[in-house]
C-alpha cells in the first residue's frame, strides 16, 4: 500500500485528540456518591478497587478539571463524606493502604471476594460500625482492626480463620460478631468482655472447649456452638442472664447442660451422644418454649418433663425412648411432640401418625385418678388438682362460659397458683376471686373472651406474660405501669386505634402483639426508651406511614409491619426482614 494510501486511512486529528480510558466505575456513580454519602459497587466483577474510589473525597472531580460551571446543585466542593461503601460478590483479592482515605466511612461491606489478607490502615477508620467480611479467604485478621471502638458488627463467616487476636475482647461496643465456618479450635478469653455483644455465632468451627469468660456476656440473647467438638459448657453460661436461645446441635455432650439462664427459651440439643436426662437439668429451664433432643441415646423420658410449663415443642425423635410417661399429657401448652424414630411400647403405631393432640389425649386417659387429685365441676369440667399442685397452672379454657365456678378456686385453696389459663371462654370481666393469688400469679391467659376492661391486671404486680388477643379492648389502663416486671403482652385482635400509652412506660416489656387492630401511629421516639424491647408485631394495621427514625430502635430483633397500607417502606423491603426494614428506616432520617 502507498503512502499516500496509508495516510487517507489514518486519522489525521488523532494527534490533537486525549485518550479516553474507560472507568471502571461510571463518573454518574461517583457523582451520586458525593451528594449521598453511599456508594454500590457490588457484583460488579471489580478485581481492585479503582483508585478513584479511595480518593473520592481527596480530589475534584472530572467536570472541574475541564472548568465547568456548576450550578448550586452541582458543586463538589459541597460534597458529602462517603459513610457506605458496598464491595461485595466481587472479584478482589487484596484492599490497598489507601482505604484510610475514607475516614468518615461507617458501613463497609467486603462479603463475597477473595480477599487473604488485610491492610492494618482498616485500623484508621474510627467511624466504623459496619464491617461485612463473610465469604473469604482470610486466615488471620490485623490487630489494627480491634482498635475500631465504635465497631458493632462484625461478620466473618466461611473463612479460613485458625486463630483470633487477644486483642479481640478491645470491640467493646461489638453487638454482633458472626465467627460460624471457619477453622476456630480455640477462642481468646478476651472474649468476655465484649459485654455488649447480643448475637454470637461460632457454629461449624473446630472448637473442643468454650472459654470460661463466656459468663460475662449478660446481653447474649443468641449463642450458636452447635456443630462443633465440644464435650460439656462452661457451668459459666447460666449466668448470661438475657440467653433465649442457645444451639448446641452436633457436639460430642454426653449429658444435657445444666443451666440456669431464666430466659432460656429455647434450647437446640440434638446429635449428640446424651443418654440420659436428669430431673434437676429439666428443673432449670424455667422459662423452656422449645426443647430439641432428637438424634441422641435417650432411653427414658422422666416423669419430671411434665414440670416444664411453659413447653410448646418437645422433639425427642430418633432416641431409645420405649415408654412414654403418661405425665407429658399434663404439660399446659405442648402443641408438637415429636417421637418418630423410637422403639415406643404400649401405644399403637397408628395413633403416632395422628398427631400431637390424639397422643396427648391419649395420654390423659391413662392418668388414673387419684381420690381428691380430681372432682367433677357442675359443667362436668375436671379439675386437676395434681395439675395445680405440680406445675402451679390453674385451667379453664375452652368451656364457654361467662363465669369461673367458685369449685375451682376452692380447689386451689392455699395452693401457689403461677400460671392462670381462663382462654376461650364468654367472660367480660375478670374474675374477681383471681385476687386470691395476686402475691404468685405470673403468667395470665384470658385470650378469645369478650373483655372491654381489664383494670383487675393492674394489681398483679408479679405479672410477666399477659395474653389478652381476641377481645373487645380498645385502651389499656394508666396503671399497668406499675407491672416492673412485665416481658411480653399479646394484644392481637382488638380494637386498639393507637400504641396504648401505658406501654411506653413499662421498661421491662420484650414483646409486644399489636396485629390485627386499628393502630393508626406509633412514637419511634418514646418506643425507643423500651430498651429491652426485641418483637414489636404491628401487622394489619392503619399505619400510613412509618418514621424513619423507628429504625433507631436497635433493640428491635422481629418487627411485623405487613398488612398496613403505608407506601414506604416497600412490600419488597418489608419482606426481607426486620434488619432490611431497620436499614432502609435509617437510610431515609434526614441528617
Amino acid at each position: 500500500m502507498s503512502r499516500l494510501k496509508r495516510a487517507a486511512q489514518m486519522d489525521s486529528l488523532a494527534g490533537f485528540r486525549a485518550e479516553k480510558k474507560e472507568q471502571a466505575v461510571p463518573s454518574g456513580l461517583l457523582k451520586a456518591a458525593r451528594k449521598s454519602g453511599q456508594l454500590n459497587l457490588s457484583d460488579r466483577g471489580l478485581t481492585e478497587v479503582p483508585q478513584e474510589v479511595y480518593r473520592l473525597n481527596v480530589d475534584p472531580p472530572e467536570d472541574a478539571r475541564q472548568n465547568v460551571s456548576f450550578g448550586a446543585s452541582d458543586r463538589w466542593w459541597e460534597q458529602t463524606d462517603l459513610t457506605k461503601l458496598l464491595l461485595s460478590s466481587n472479584q478482589l483479592t487484596h484492599l490497598s493502604d489507601d482505604i484510610r482515605l475514607l475516614p468518615a466511612l461507617v458501613t463497609l461491606d467486603l462479603h463475597d471476594n477473595k480477599l487473604s489478607n488485610l491492610p492494618s490502615a482498616l485500623g484508621e477508620l474510627q467511624e466504623l460500625q459496619q464491617l461485612r467480611l463473610s465469604n473469604n479467604q482470610l486466615r488471620s485478621l490485623p490487630v489494627e482492626l480491634c482498635s475500631l471502638k465504635k465497631l458493632s458488627s462484625l461478620t466473618l463467616q466461611q473463612n479460613l480463620q485458625e486463630s483470633l487476636p487477644e486483642e479481640l475482647g478491645q470491640l467493646l461496643n461489638l453487638t454482633q460478631l458472626d465467627l460460624s465456618n471457619n477453622h476456630l479450635k480455640l477462642l481468646p478469653s478476651s472474649l468476655g468482655c465484649l459485654t455488649r455483644l447480643q448475637k454470637l455465632n461460632l457454629s461449624n468451627n473446630q472448637l473442643s472447649s468454650l472459654p470460661d469468660s463466656l459468663a460475662r456476656l449478660c446481653d447474649v440473647k443468641l449463642l450458636d456452638c452447635s456443630k462443633n467438638q465440644l464435650t460439656d459448657v462452661p457451668a459459666g453460661l447460666s449466668e448470661m442472664s438475657a440467653l433465649e436461645q442457645l444451639y448446641l446441635g452436633h457436639n460430642k455432650l454426653r449429658l444435657l447442660p445444666k443451666l440456669l439462664a431464666p430466659a432460656l427459651k429455647e434450647l437446640y440439643v440434638g446429635n449428640n451422644h446424651i443418654e440420659q436426662l436428669q430431673a434437676e437439668q429439666l428443673a432449670c429451664l424455667t422459662a423452656i418454649s422449645l426443647l430439641e433432643l432428637r438424634d441422641n441415646k435417650i432411653k427414658i423420658l422422666p416423669e419430671q418433663i411434665s414440670l416444664l410449663s411453659t413447653l410448646t415443642r418437645l422433639d425427642v425423635a430418633n432416641n431409645d425412648i420405649t415408654t412414654l410417661p403418661a405425665s407429658v399429657s399434663l404439660l399446659p401448652n405442648l402443641k408438637v411432640l415429636l417421637l418418630e424414630g423410637n422403639p415406643l411400647r404400649g401405644i399403637r403405631r397408628d395413633l403416632l401418625t395422628k398427631g400431637t393432640n390424639e397422643l396427648l389425649t391419649y395420654l390423659r386417659g391413662r392418668i388414673k385418678d387419684e381420690g381428691p387429685t380430681a372432682m367433677t365441676l357442675p359443667s362436668q369440667a375436671r379439675v386437676n388438682v395434681h395439675s395445680i399442685k405440680t406445675l402451679k397452672l390453674l385451667e379453664y379454657s375452652e368451656k364457654q362460659v361467662a363465669h369461673v365456678p367458685d369449685e375451682l378456686f376452692d380447689a386451689a385453696a392455699g395452693l401457689t397458683v403461677t400460671t392462670v389459663n381462663f382462654s376461650k371462654n364468654q367472660l367480660t370481666c375478670t374474675p374477681p376471686r383471681l385476687q386470691e393469688f395476686l402475691s404468685s400469679l405470673s403468667d395470665i391467659n384470658l385470650a378469645f373472651n369478650k373483655l372491654s376492661c381489664c383494670s383487675d391486671l393492674c394489681k398483679f404486680l408479679q405479672l410477666v406474660h399477659i395474653d389478652l388477643r381476641n377481645n373487645q379492648l380498645s385502651d389499656l389502663p394508666s396503671d399497668m405501669k406499675n407491672l416492673t416486671k412485665l416481658s411480653s403482652i399479646i394484644l392481637s385482635y382488638n380494637r386498639f386505634k393507637s400504641f396504648p400509652e401505658v406501654l411506653y412506660h413499662v421498661v421491662s416489656l420484650e414483646t409486644v402483639l399489636l396485629g390485627n387492630n386499628q393502630v393508626d401511629k406509633v412514637d419511634p421516639q418514646r418506643l425507643m426508651k423500651l430498651v429491652r424491647l426485641s418483637t414489636l408485631d404491628l401487622s394489619n394495621n392503619d399505619l400510613l406511614s412509618i418514621a424513619p427514625e423507628l429504625g433507631l430502635c436497635t433493640s428491635l430483633r422481629s418487627l411485623s409491619l405487613e398488612g398496613n397500607p403505608f407506601r414506604a417502606p416497600r412490600a419488597a423491603i418489608v419482606a426481607r426482614g426486620t434488619d432490611a426494614v431497620l436499614e432502609y428506616l435509617r437510610s431515609r432520617i434526614p441528617t
